[in-house]
């Protein structure tokens, strides 16, 4: 039954997402949509299922689900936007109840009950986290709709980005030349979830970001289709690059940087 249930939130969730003033960002067929959750799940997981809870190396968090939802521990400074946190609001929101056995761990303002990777380490095998791991398998068409509507809320954040009317115009008119494109919605799904909106001032090396607003304000063209998409590849390319070069030499950022240009060449990929 809770299954079903979760299948009846994924799926009545998509056709109603919207950005600005009720217009439509999508009407993704549901075929697309698993898709693209499949994907996200295969880009950051490779679909495995003891990826679903893990802490990668170089971070100073864990991340979890699907979409690497990152969650701190409690007093962490780190820059990044923290989403697992919301995630688990996102469950609250929708009437999805966690199971009993992990009521005391996953408290929607809760933090992460490891401070470090060597504690995550001692329980990463242990009966909670494989019921932690279980139960977001067993949901990922939730985290898929957290994901989309992430996305739905990121254009009119966006728009702030932009320092003038132009470049607001900008990022909205490339925003809607993507998603008007073949495997366009995978693209801005999954770059919004890979590496965020662009609009948090923590999330800048030397005064430069790297998320879907810079990538947008870095296209040009006007095409759609396979240039809109090849366009966006490129623009994410360089700013991705652009963000290791500011980096701090002690996070070592260049040794991501292969892999994120692969994930980035399945935006092209049929």
């Amino acid at each position: 039954m809770i299954r079903i249930l979760f299948s009846v939130v994924f799926l009545f969730f998509f056709g109603s997402l919207s950005y600005g003033e009720g217009e439509a960002v999508s009407n993704i067929p549901k075929a697309e949509q698993t898709r693209i959750a499949d994907l996200i799940f295969k880009n950051e997981c490779n679909r495995k299922f003891a990826c679903l809870v893990s802490w990668n190396d170089g971070e100073d968090f864990p991340s979890l689900g699907i979409g690497h939802f990152i969650w701190f521990p409690q007093g962490s400074k780190a820059p990044f936007q923290e989403s697992f946190p919301d995630l688990m609001r996102w469950y609250q929101q929708q009437g999805i109840a966690v199971p009993e056995s992990l009521s005391n761990l996953l408290q929607p303002n809760q933090s992460s009950p490891w401070q470090n990777k060597a504690e995550f380490l001692k329980d990463e095998n242990k009966l909670q986290v494989e019921q932690l791991r279980t139960f977001l398998a067993e949901t990922k068409g939730v985290q898929a709709s957290f994901i989309m509507q992430r996305l739905a809320d990121a254009l009119p954040k966006m728009l702030d980005v932009g320092k003038n009317d132009a470049e607001k115009q900008k990022i909205k008119q490339q925003f809607e030349r993507v998603a008007a494109s073949p495997n366009g919605w995978y693209a801005l799904i999954d770059y919004v979830n890979f590496k965020g909106e662009g609009i948090k001032e923590t999330e800048r090396y030397q005064g430069k970001g790297w998320g879907l607003a810079q990538v947008l304000l870095q296209m040009h063209g006007e095409a759609v289709g396979d240039k809109a998409i090849q366009s966006f590849i490129g623009s994410a390319t360089y700013v991705l690059e652009r963000r290791v070069k500011l980096s701090p030499a002690e996070r070592s950022e260049q040794r991501w940087l292969k892999g994120w240009k692969k994930r980035l060449h399945t935006y092209s990929e049929s």
